[in-house]
C-alpha cells in the first residue's frame, strides 16, 4: 500500500514536471515569434500564474524615474494595485532588485527584514496581500524589474516554486533585452532610412541646382538675353520671375507655364528692394493675399543694376523658400549682372558709333562721302531716307541723358543720334514729320515721366545741319515763349527764329510790350477783348464781315472795337505798316498756348 502510495506521487511530480516544462517550452516559444513586447511578457506572467497557482501574479519594471510599475498581471487584482508606482528601493521588490536573487516573506504586513513604504503597505492590505515571492528580472548584470507570486493568506513559497519563477523570470528577462535590442536595431533602421531619404532629397535637390545652373550657364555661352534667363527661371523655380531695373520698374515678367502664380501686389515691393540692396541678401516676405516674393539684388561690384524678384504661392502660409533656391536666384542676379553689364557695354558701343556718325553728317553736309554711307549701310541704315533731324531738350534731364534714350528710338526707327553742340539730336526716316515728332515727344515723355520739348526740320539734299540749326534755334524760340512740353515741326517758329536773337530772351518780351502793350493793358483794365479781335481780324484777311462772323458779333459791334483799338494804340494801324502789330499779336498767341491747360 505505501508502495502504491509512492508511485501516485513520484506519477503526480512527474506530471506536475511535464506542465512545468511544457510551460516552459511555450514561452521559449513565444520569445522566438518576435512579438510586442507586452505580449510576450502578459504570456509569462500567465503561464507563472498557471503554474504556481497563487491567487495573482504581476510583473514589474523600473522606468526612467527609478520607481517600479506593474508591466503584466494575472488573477484576480484590483486596478489601483496595478497602477502602483512605487520606489524601487523599498519593500520586497526592492531587497530583490538590490541583491539581485528571489526574497519571499509569508506575511508582508507584519515582517521586518524588509523596509516598507507606507503607501504600498496601504494597498497591500487592501487588496489583502499576505505572502510574497519576488524574484529578478536580471540582463547583463543589471535588475531590471521583478516577478511576483502573491497569495491572500499565509504560506511558504518552496524551492521548486521558486525557481520555476524564477525561470519564468529569466525568460521574461530575455523578452526583455530582446525587445530592446529589436526596438534598438528598428529606431537605427528608421534613423537609417531618414538619413537616407534626406541623402536622395539633398541629391535631388543637388541634381535640380546642377541643371539649373547648366541651363543658365547654356543661356549665356548660347548668347542669351536677361529675358531668357528669367523665363528659365520662372520654369525651374515656378511662380513668376520679374526682373527690376534700377529705378524699380519691372521691365520683364515671366510666369511658369507648369505652376502659374497670381500677380502679387506693389504693395512694399520698392521697399523689399531697397531692403535687399542694402544688405546684400536675398530677403523674403509674404503679403495679404498669400503670395510669397523673394527679391535679391543685381550688383555688379559697386553698381546698383536692379533687381530680380520671385514669386510664388506660399505653401501652407509659409513662404520661405529651400537655401538651394535662394542660392539659385542669387546666382542668376551674377549671371544677369553679367549680361546686363554686355548689353550696356555694347549699347553703349552702338550709341558711341551712332552718335559719332551722326556728328560726321552733321559736320560734312551738305552732302555724303562713299565712306559715310558704307558705315551706315553696315548699321542697316539708308542714309538717303534720313530726312529729319530731331532735337530734343528737357528743363530737368542733361542732353547726355535724352541722348540716351533718344538712341532706343533711334534702333527702332533705323536711325541715328547723340549729343551735337550740347544738344540731343536724332535723325530718323519720316512720311510725315508732324506724327513723327508728336510720336517722338509722346515716347520720351512717357518715358521719363518729365517734361520735353521737340523740334524737328525736314532735311533738303542731305543738308542735315542746316535741318538741325533751324529745328535748334526753333526750339529756342519755344523755350523762350514758354513751351517746354510738346512736339511740333519748326513752321511754327521759324519766322521769329530769323528774326530775334534767342540767346536775349528779354528781346521778345520787349517787342510784345512795345507792338501790344496798350491794348494788353486796355483788356486787362476794362474786361475787353481787343486784342483777340485783332488776330481775328488779321487771320481773315482784314474782312469786316469774316471776322464779325468768326466772333459771334454784329458787324457794326467789331467796328467799334476797331476805332477803339485806334484810340487805344494811337495811330491809324489799318492804314500804316501793320507788320510790327501782326509780329506781336501772333507772338502773344504762342505764348499763351503755353499757359492754356490742354
Amino acid at each position: 500500500m505505501v508502495s502504491d502510495l509512492g508511485g501516485e506521487a513520484r506519477l503526480r511530480s512527474l506530471a506536475r514536471r511535464q506542465r512545468e516544462l511544457a510551460s516552459l517550452y511555450a514561452t521559449a516559444k513565444s520569445l522566438t515569434a518576435l512579438g510586442g513586447l507586452d505580449e510576450v511578457l502578459q504570456s509569462i506572467v500567465h503561464h507563472a500564474h498557471d503554474l504556481i497557482r497563487t491567487d495573482f501574479t504581476y510583473l514589474s519594471l523600473v522606468g526612467a524615474d527609478s520607481r517600479l510599475s506593474v508591466r503584466a498581471s494575472e488573477g484576480t487584482i484590483s486596478a489601483s494595485f496595478l497602477a502602483a508606482c512605487i520606489p524601487a528601493d523599498v519593500g520586497l521588490g526592492g531587497k530583490v532588485l538590490a541583491s539581485r536573487s528571489p526574497h519571499w516573506v509569508q506575511d508582508y504586513a507584519a515582517t521586518t527584514l524588509i523596509d516598507h513604504d507606507p503607501d504600498f503597505d496601504r494597498l497591500v492590505t487592501a487588496e489583502g496581500l499576505v505572502a510574497l515571492l519576488g524574484v529578478p528580472l536580471v540582463i547583463r548584470g543589471e535588475a531590471v524589474g521583478a516577478l511576483f507570486a502573491a497569495d491572500r493568506s499565509e504560506r511558504a513559497f518552496q524551492t521548486d516554486e521558486i525557481a520555476l519563477l524564477r525561470a519564468f523570470a529569466d525568460h521574461a528577462a530575455v523578452a526583455l533585452d530582446n525587445a530592446r535590442l529589436y526596438e534598438a536595431s528598428r529606431t537605427a533602421l528608421h534613423e537609417l532610412q531618414i538619413a537616407y531619404r534626406r541623402i536622395e532629397e539633398h541629391m535631388a535637390v543637388v541634381e535640380r541646382a546642377q541643371a539649373i545652373h547648366e541651363a543658365l550657364t547654356g543661356v549665356v555661352l548660347g548668347g542669351g538675353t536677361p529675358d531668357d534667363v528669367t523665363q528659365l527661371l520662372a520654369d525651374q523655380l515656378g511662380g513668376s520671375v520679374t526682373l527690376l531695373d534700377r529705378a524699380g520698374a519691372a521691365l520683364v515678367r515671366r510666369d511658369s507655364a507648369s505652376s502659374p502664380c497670381r500677380t502679387p501686389t506693389d504693395t512694399g515691393l520698392a521697399e523689399s528692394v531697397e531692403n535687399a540692396h542694402r544688405s546684400g541678401r536675398c530677403l523674403t516676405s509674404v503679403d495679404h493675399l498669400g503670395v510669397a516674393r523673394s527679391v535679391a539684388s543685381i550688383q555688379a561690384g559697386d553698381s546698383y543694376l536692379g533687381a530680380l524678384a520671385w514669386s510664388r504661392e506660399a505653401a501652407a502660409g509659409h513662404g520661405a523658400p529651400n537655401d538651394t533656391d535662394v542660392r539659385t536666384l542669387e546666382r542668376a542676379t551674377h549671371i544677369l549682372g553679367l549680361l546686363i553689364l554686355k548689353e550696356r557695354a555694347v549699347a553703349e558701343a552702338g550709341e558711341r558709333l551712332s552718335g559719332e556718325l551722326l556728328t560726321e553728317l552733321m559736320v560734312g553736309s551738305p552732302g555724303i562721302s562713299p565712306a559715310q554711307r558704307a558705315r551706315t549701310r553696315a548699321r542697316d541704315i539708308d542714309v538717303d531716307r534720313l530726312d529729319l533731324v530731331l532735337v530734343a531738350e528737357s528743363p530737368t534731364l542733361s542732353s547726355t541723358d535724352l541722348s540716351r534714350h533718344l538712341h532706343d528710338i533711334a534702333r527702332d526707327c533705323r536711325g541715328l543720334a547723340g549729343e551735337h553742340l550740347g544738344k540731343a539730336t536724332l535723325i530718323v526716316p519720316s512720311a510725315d514729320d508732324d506724327h513723327t515728332v508728336e510720336e517722338v515727344h509722346r515716347r520720351l515723355r512717357r518715358t521719363l515721366g518729365k517734361p520735353v520739348a521737340v523740334t524737328g526740320e525736314r532735311v533738303v539734299h542731305h543738308d542735315w545741319s542746316r535741318a538741325f540749326s533751324l529745328a535748334s534755334r526753333c526750339g529756342d524760340v519755344m523755350r523762350a515763349i514758354g513751351h517746354t512740353d510738346l512736339g511740333a515741326t519748326t513752321g511754327r517758329y521759324a519766322l521769329y527764329a530769323m528774326i530775334f536773337d534767342t540767346e536775349r530772351v528779354r528781346e521778345l518780351d520787349r517787342f510784345i510790350f512795345d507792338s501790344i502793350g496798350p491794348l494788353l493793358d486796355y483788356d486787362e483794365r476794362r474786361g475787353t477783348d481787343l486784342v483777340d479781335t485783332l488776330s481775328a481780324y488779321y487771320v481773315h484777311r482784314a474782312n469786316v464781315a469774316a471776322t464779325a462772323r468768326a466772333l459771334y458779333v454784329h458787324v457794326n459791334t467789331l467796328l467799334k472795337r476797331l476805332d477803339r483799338a485806334d484810340h487805344v494804340l494811337g495811330l491809324n494801324w489799318r492804314q500804316e505798316n501793320d507788320l510790327q502789330l501782326q509780329f506781336g499779336l501772333r507772338l502773344h498767341q504762342l505764348r499763351a498756348m503755353a499757359t492754356t491747360p490742354s
